[in-house]
């Protein structure tokens, strides 16, 4: 329990954070990973690149500090942030080295305004924090489907648009897991374990990729679009997985995870229409939610609204028409942002019910785009929920 004294502190420091936390983050991230290489296995360097991360974890220390007389209001987060750790195998030994990097990037960004009391308040304060952390990622632990890493056989690889692959993986002999008994709840993701060699790689590369189907009987079924810039692969493990990786081959797996679910009080709520949102690869949890969907209620009302660039890269167009054949009453809608403007607020109010449940997926900036209209059209918080694909407290305001 932090005293008194110390809350006042950390509370003090909130202006600082908000003016400087991400600089503080980005040097954090910067010395920790420059001296201690072991964990560019673990941490993606795209998203440090881009300052996705660095952004994601001003964000939840600024939280943290605004909410330091009580925690539990950032629970909901804690546990969004905990789905990933425990997908990667982050595990309590990583919390000292984090929070020893997190301290001295404080007093190097800050200087003499960072005064002992202030470092010491904070390194209380972080102690704190993270065994919020790991207690809550010590239960995921005990509930994950398998423990650890575990080796996978791809059975199809299959071009699901111009620049996605749908991979299809089945659990080796001997790994102790049963797929046909193995529980996928629609939004989960699995993590893939590689170790490419291209692009003078010298680490691990691990990265979160959606479920695209909620059976897995046959295998599991996850999409891996190409990241380019400017025409160029940018994606250290998509190149990999799309040039090297191929029917036969192996890779490892951790247990699926995430909170990005459909409610499954509102499954059976036919008056409560389903809105299923995304653009680009971001398909790929709402297509498997789409199939939970229709196996549990094919007749509740689904406003399908799929973006892409053009026709070539719309992603699982025959699968998705299949499936939307299967329920009685559907309102489908395609955007070729080649041809049409960007999904909008207008385009938002008239396609979409006030009262209606909806999930997105896509990029950082679409999700954003798209949170922020639904606000301004005064959908209910509750009713809006989403999963982007990178850390998604940066997407997040406190």
């Amino acid at each position: 329990m932090l005293s008194p004294a110390t809350r006042t502190i950390i509370k003090a420091t909130v202006p600082i954070l908000e003016q400087r936390g991400t600089e503080i983050t980005t040097t954090f991230y910067k010395n920790m990973l420059s001296e201690h290489t072991e964990l560019l296995n673990i941490f993606n360097r795209i998203n440090q690149k881009k300052g996705a991360q660095p952004t994601a974890l001003a964000t939840t220390v600024l939280a943290a500090a605004k909410n330091i007389d009580d925690l539990s209001p950032l629970l909901g987060h804690v546990k969004q942030i905990g789905q990933k750790h425990r997908a990667l195998q982050i595990k309590p030994e990583h919390y000292p080295i984090v929070g020893e990097y997190l301290l001295k990037a404080i007093k190097q960004v800050l200087g003499d305004a960072a005064t002992p009391e202030i470092i010491e308040a904070w390194g209380e304060a972080y102690n704190e924090i993270a065994n919020v952390f790991i207690t809550v990622e010590k239960e995921m632990y005990k509930e994950a489907a398998w423990e650890a890493w575990k080796p996978f056989t791809v059975t199809s690889k299959q071009l699901v648009a111009s620049d996605i692959y749908e991979f299809t993986v089945t659990a080796d002999a001997g790994s102790g897991i049963d797929l046909a008994k193995l529980p996928i709840v629609a939004g989960q993701y699995i993590t893939v374990n590689t170790h490419p060699t291209i692009q003078n790689n010298q680490y691990d590369a691990l990265r979160h990729y959606s479920l695209c189907s909620v059976d897995p009987v046959n295998g599991l079924k996850f999409a891996v679009k190409l990241e380019t810039s400017k025409g160029n692969p940018e994606g250290l493990v998509s190149e990999y997985l799309h040039d090297k990786v191929n029917v036969g081959d192996k890779i490892k797996l951790s247990a699926p995870a995430g909170d990005f679910a459909l409610n499954e009080k509102l499954i059976n709520q036919i008056e409560v229409p389903l809105v299923l949102l995304s653009a680009g690869v971001g398909v790929t949890p709402i297509l498997a939610m789409l199939e939970q969907q229709i196996n549990a209620n094919p007749k509740r009302p689904i406003y399908w609204i799929q973006s892409s660039r053009d026709e070539k890269d719309q992603a699982f167009k025959a699968k998705v028409d299949e499936l939307l054949a299967k329920c009685d009453n559907v309102t489908k809608e395609i955007v070729h942002t080649n041809k049409t403007d960007r999904i909008n607020a207008d385009f938002l109010e008239a396609k979409v019910p006030g009262h209606a449940d909806v999930y997105i997926c896509g990029s950082l900036d679409f999700m954003k785009g798209m949170i922020a209209h639904l606000k301004a059209l005064e959908h209910n918080d509750d009713m809006i929920h989403y999963e982007p694909f990178g850390p998604k407290m940066s997407t997040v305001s406190v």
